[in-house]
C-alpha cells in the first residue's frame, strides 16, 4: 500500500512539471506545405519541420498553413480568407517566392507605418496585425528564407529557377532574409535565420547537378558552383537531380529530411520556452 501511495505521489509530482498543450499555426509556402504532402515530392521526404518539432515536443499540435508558390503578398492579400485560428504560437516562413517573383522589398518604414501590400515589409505588417488580432499574447516566430541553388520541379521540368547565387530583379535573396530579421529585431520576435545557418550553404544543398557536358553531350555530375553556367534543356534533358544527388534539398530548393532537421532544431529550442 505504501509503495502504491508513493508511486501516486511521484506521478503527481512529475505531472506538475508536464507541458500544457499548445496550438501552433505555421504560415508559409511550399516548404511548409510539403510537411503533410510527401507524395508531391515523389516521397523524397518522409517528414517536414513541423512533424519533427512535435515529435520532440508532443504537447504541441500544429496547423499547416503552407501554400504552394505563395508570397507574403499573396498571404497578406488572402489573410481574411485563410481561416486562420487563434493559437498559442505562430510562425511565419516566407520570402523565397517574394524574391523569385521580383516583389519590391521596401523598407522597414513600410512595416512601421503599415503602408500596405505593395512591399514585402508592408505584407509582413498585414500578416502580423492579423495574428495579433487573433491572440495578442501569442509569440510570433519569424523564419528567414534559406539559400537555394537551381530549382527544377520534379513533375514539370519547365518549372525551373536559378539559385540565390545571383540577384533577381536587382535584389538578393539575402536582403529578404535580412529584412525579415530586421522586423524580428524591431518587434523583439524570435528569428530563425536559415539563410545564415551552418550546413545550409549553397554548396551543401545538392551533391551535384546531372547535366549534359556541352562539349561531349555525355551526362556529367557537376558540383556547385560548376553547374551554374551549364545549360539545361527541359524539353530534352533528364531530370538533373536524381535521388543520389539529394543533400540538404532534394531539388535545389525544397529541403530533404536532412534539411528539415536543420530547420526544426532551432524551432525546438525556441518552442521549449513556451
Amino acid at each position: 500500500m505504501k509503495k502504491l501511495t508513493f508511486a501516486i505521489v511521484l506521478l503527481a509530482f512529475f505531472s506538475s512539471f508536464s507541458f500544457k498543450e499548445l496550438s501552433w499555426v505555421a504560415i508559409g509556402d511550399s516548404i511548409t506545405y510539403l510537411n503533410d504532402h510527401q507524395k508531391e515530392t515523389d516521397n523524397r521526404i518522409t517528414k517536414g519541420y513541423m512533424t519533427m518539432v512535435v515529435e520532440k515536443l508532443p504537447h504541441i499540435k500544429y496547423v499547416n498553413q503552407g501554400h504552394n508558390g505563395w508570397t507574403s503578398g499573396g498571404i497578406a492579400n488572402a489573410i481574411e480568407k485563410l481561416n486562420l485560428t487563434k493559437a498559442d504560437v505562430y510562425s511565419i516562413f516566407l520570402g523565397t517566392n517574394d524574391w523569385w517573383q521580383g516583389r519590391p522589398l521596401g523598407q522597414l518604414t513600410d512595416y512601421k507605418n503599415n503602408t500596405g501590400n505593395n512591399t514585402v515589409y508592408g505584407s509582413f505588417r498585414i500578416i502580423v496585425d492579423k495574428l495579433r488580432s487573433l491572440n495578442p499574447a501569442a509569440p510570433i516566430i519569424l523564419i528567414t528564407p534559406m539559400q537555394r541553388v537551381d530549382f527544377v520541379y520534379l513533375f514539370n521540368f519547365k518549372n525551373n529557377a536559378f539559385g540565390s547565387y545571383k540577384p533577381k530583379n536587382g535584389q538578393t535573396l539575402e536582403s529578404f532574409a535580412m529584412a525579415i530579421d530586421s522586423i524580428g529585431k524591431y518587434e523583439k520576435f524570435p528569428v530563425v535565420d536559415l539563410y545564415h545557418t551552418k550546413g545550409l550553404e549553397m554548396e551543401n544543398l545538392v551533391k551535384f547537378k546531372r547535366l549534359k557536358n556541352p562539349q561531349t553531350g555525355a551526362y556529367t555530375n557537376y558540383r556547385f558552383p560548376d553547374f551554374i553556367n551549364v545549360p539545361f534543356n527541359p524539353e530534352t534533358d533528364e531530370y538533373p537531380y536524381p535521388v543520389t544527388s539529394i543533400d540538404m534539398t532534394y531539388d535545389g530548393l525544397h529541403p530533404s529530411d536532412k534539411g528539415y532537421e536543420l530547420i526544426a532544431r532551432p524551432l525546438i529550442k525556441i518552442m521549449k520556452r513556451y
